[in-house]
């Protein structure tokens, strides 16, 4: 498999910035791979923190689960400012595995241009 494809498919199906290292441009490579680990964090802190936020709120009775209150919980736990964490997160890491694949396909073929040279 030629340097172009092996890069684009690892950074596109494996995860983004691992075809960078795999061409061995490991700078390139180790940003991605940072900045979507960093995003993914933030994005399961948030989750975890709402997450604890509407079990707090959720009164059993009984034993029984009263699916309104626990409706009613979700909705009240979402704030704007969460939803921004959330969605700069989910952008993030969009643009990561777009730039990861798009890239690692620029630097491969590149090399293999080098080679047939």
């Amino acid at each position: 498999m030629n340097n172009s494809l092996k890069g684009a498919f690892l950074s596109g199906l494996v995860f983004p910035g691992l075809g960078h290292v795999i061409l061995k441009k490991y700078k390139r490579g180790i940003a991605l791979i940072l900045t979507v680990i960093v995003s993914l964090f933030a994005i399961v802190v948030k989750a975890v923190q709402q997450a604890l936020t509407v079990l707090e709120k959720i009164d059993l009775k009984d034993g029984n689960i009263n699916f309104s209150t626990v409706s009613n919980a979700a909705n009240s736990a979402v704030s704007t400012s969460d939803s921004f964490i959330f969605n700069l997160g989910l952008i993030l890491i969009i643009l990561c595995w777009i730039i990861g694949i798009v890239d690692a396909y620029r630097i491969g073929r590149k090399k293999d241009l080098e080679l047939l040279s």
